[in-house]
């Protein structure tokens, strides 16, 4: 009995370990993890999970972040960690990332890490300047925050993770755009022509003009232009020019608006009477773009000057060209004209020191996913395969037939987009009075109540607002923004993906949307509220409880709701 027991305790401490094994085992080779956080913050959305089991050729990712950051950047390093796991999850084996340390200043680390950071310098990452806490003091160090994203011979990059809200979009968009050029270079049945214009007649009046290293550009350019087609898989077919025949360059200029430059003999400086070009020309299928090299630039008093390109940045603006010539970014349409907001820099609000009424920042941030395409309904039409139509911001009346071709584009496909004003601000009154607010009719407005929304004549103003510090020659303390309302999580609708990571929103001089519901088709239009105010206002001197205050300039009030 006693050798029976002893045996069954061998065969059990046996069975012990052998399911000890069989777990470690399967721990091994079975993985699995849930994300218990709320809103799933740590998981990738289904559009991400697409797009990285889509690939098809190997991509890799190159984190470049200093050691030991501080918070909130070691936190932000934490969850690129999670992110990038996860996305190796789904991706297999074409998904593959790696961590660099790295470190700002020269020779303070291992040889490793200067290694790493001439690796980071080499693909354009550049340390960014970060505030510290240390012994109650505020510091300022630099540190490396970047991210490189290789697939085959194409690279993107962002260059300053400071943050983690938007990094999954900016990480998946920029894997789909790879995805989506790799695999329209790979099907080009002819190559993009690539014309570069310097003339070497411009060498004898450069330092006339200000650019004494202009004969160092046409080196520079053609070393950008040799690196830019080694990205693009061999897809472009570079030549260059050296053209000084006026008759010549005025038919170049005609047909590709590229920028000639004449003047006359100059005998005090031994200058010969002359022409020349400078700029880069992209064709490819009959679609032509035109890069300046030189740039005539007119200032107030100063008069024109000029400014040659810059080769770093020029191989960045080629490759958007390229991109859209080919057709590897949606296209959006941004409609010019009509006292519209304009895309290009509001050069002349810069230099008078006041704030730029451009969409500057807009287009650089909607070219690098997008094609931009501008629409002038005066010249010309809408076109078809648009993804979206931007309308900003008119001022000027739309003539009924303009009407007509914007709702005929939305009922072709094309989505519209309108960021609109129900007043322009017109010339200040005298006696210190504020400028006067001009109502704002284009037209448009009844196309809108068409669809079922109305803009109304009126600012929102709410006492939670936006608080401004007054200067002390102005009386200082606090001073209450009213018509710059302070939305907050509880006021922002964040159930449509696009909306879920925007935690607050300051909003100035808002117009109240109301909905037209006699004009809204229940099965075929749908409403969806995005951000609305319920807020307390101060009103008379006291404060009240209700909606948010709506005043009409004509003296009426109201409550309404924000769309």
């Amino acid at each position: 009995m006693g050798t029976f027991s002893l045996k069954e305790k061998y065969f059990k401490f046996i069975l012990y370990i052998l399911v000890i094994v069989l777990i470690n085992i399967a721990g091994v080779t079975l993985f699995f993890r849930a994300d218990l956080t709320r809103g799933s913050l740590y998981s990738l959305s289904p559009a991400s999970m697409d797009v990285v089991e889509t690939l098809s050729e190997p991509l890799s990712i190159k984190a470049f972040f200093s050691k030991d950051l501080p918070a909130p950047h070691n936190n932000t390093e934490r969850y690129l960690r999670d992110l990038l796991e996860e996305y190796a999850g789904r991706g297999g084996e074409y998904f593959n990332y790696a961590f660099y340390n790295v470190s700002a200043d020269e020779g303070t680390l291992t040889q490793r890490a200067d290694e790493n950071r001439d690796m980071a310098k080499s693909y354009g990452i550049q340390p960014v300047q970060i505030r510290i806490m240390e012994n109650d003091e505020i510091k300022f160090k630099n540190a490396y925050m970047g991210i490189v994203i290789i697939h085959g011979d194409l690279i993107e990059k962002i260059e300053a993770v400071t943050s983690t809200q938007g990094l999954e979009y900016q990480l998946t968009t920029a894997i789909q755009k790879m995805n989506k050029k790799v695999s329209a270079l790979s099907r080009l049945d002819e190559k993009v022509s690539v014309s570069m214009y310097l003339s070497s007649s411009l060498n004898t009046i450069a330092p006339l003009i200000g650019l004494d290293q202009l004969p160092e550009l046409g080196k520079a350019v053609a070393q950008t232009l040799t690196r830019l087609n080694a990205k693009s898989l061999g897809v472009l077919d570079v030549k260059q020019f050296d053209i000084s025949d006026k008759t010549e360059l005025d038919e170049l200029g005609k047909k590709y608006e590229l920028m000639a430059l004449s003047w006359p003999a100059l005998p005090d400086k031994n200058i010969a009477e002359g022409s020349g070009a400078a700029g880069i020309v992209i064709e490819y299928k009959g679609k032509t773009a035109t890069l300046p090299l030189i740039k005539a630039v007119q200032l107030p008093i100063i008069g024109t000057t000029y400014q040659m390109a810059d080769p770093a940045a020029l191989e960045g603006d080629m490759n958007a060209v390229v991109e859209k010539l080919i057709g590897i970014n949606k296209d959006l349409g941004f409609l010019s004209g009509h006292g519209s907001l304009s895309l290009a820099p509001d050069r002349m609000a810069m230099m008078q020191g006041r704030p730029s009424e451009s969409l500057e920042a807009f287009n650089s941030l909607a070219s690098s996913r997008y094609s931009v395409k501008p629409v002038d309904l005066k010249t010309g039409t809408i076109p078809d395969g648009l993804n979206c139509l931007i309308i900003a911001r008119p001022t000027q009346k739309f003539s009924d037939y303009e009407l007509f071709q914007i709702d005929q584009a939305l009922m072709k496909g094309t989505s519209l987009a309108f960021i609109s004003d129900s007043f322009q601000e017109g010339p200040a009154g005298g006696m210190g009075m504020p400028p006067a607010q001009v109502p704002i009719d284009t037209g448009l407005e009844k196309l809108l109540i068409h669809y079922g929304i109305r803009i109304n004549k009126a600012y929102v103003l709410d006492r939670q607002c936006y608080k401004h510090q007054a200067p002390r020659e102005m009386g200082g303390g606090e001073q209450n923004i009213y018509f710059a309302p302070l939305l907050k999580e509880a006021s922002i609708n964040t159930e449509p993906e696009f909306m879920a990571n925007i935690k607050g929103l300051i909003v100035m001089q808002i117009s109240p949307l109301e909905r037209v519901e006699e004009n809204i088709d229940k099965g075929k239009i749908t409403v969806t509220r995005l951000f609305f105010l319920f807020g307390r206002i101060l009103a008379h001197g006291r404060h009240d409880q209700f909606k948010p205050h709506v005043h009409h300039p004509s003296g009426k009030k109201g409550g309404d709701e924000i769309l």
